[in-house]
């Protein structure tokens, strides 16, 4: 099981790489690694396994994340529908993605980043994504909202960037022309 230990912080070289395509079908080693992180998420929104364990509470997490520098990423939420959107995926890529954009009202957190970076992260509001599952099933998701947002998250991190990459160093809590304001 992954605690926070497992965990690299801001600072590692390995966040600011870009990380390798999986290939399919993929290891045992790998499907582990990528239903670790599955795991990590859920157990760390059980207010008792995260107290037990001091897990920090997330909704994602990315390979890179765990000083893996491949592309699988886990998301495990509930949107403001109250749609559950968990997913373990291997080499999820956006397909698409709208003009607009949006933004967490609260801001952006990260498990590597241990304090608050105040400021909105723009993001897009709709994104469309492919990737495979931990079965070796393709699969195809439309996303708004905060899965839209969460999902941008993750898929940076295998990419090297981090949220606060994006905020407007300016003026960070300066709205975002135009965007959606969305409230966790």
């Amino acid at each position: 099981m992954l605690t926070m230990e497992d965990i690299i912080r801001d600072g590692h070289p390995s966040l600011r790489k870009v990380a390798a395509e999986v290939s399919m079908p993929p290891s045992e080693e790998d499907k582990q690694i990528l239903s670790s992180l599955l795991e990590y998420v859920i157990n760390s929104q059980n207010p008792e396994i995260s107290a037990q364990y001091s897990l920090r509470p997330g909704i994602g997490l990315a390979a890179p994340q765990i000083n893996v520098l491949k592309r699988m990423i886990a998301v495990h939420l509930t949107d403001e529908s109250g749609t559950l959107y968990s997913y373990a995926l291997f080499n999820p890529k956006i397909i698409s993605h709208s003009v607009e954009k949006a933004y967490l009202q609260a801001g952006e957190g990260c498990l590597s980043v241990d304090k608050a970076i105040p400021g909105y992260v723009p993001r897009h509001a709709r994104i469309t994504l492919k990737g495979t599952t931990i079965d070796g099933e393709e699969v195809k998701l439309r996303l708004k909202g905060l899965a839209s947002i969460c999902f941008q998250h993750e898929i940076d991190h295998l990419n090297g960037i981090m949220f606060y990459d994006y905020i407007n160093h300016e003026d960070p809590l300066r709205p975002i022309d135009g965007a959606i304001a969305i409230e966790r």
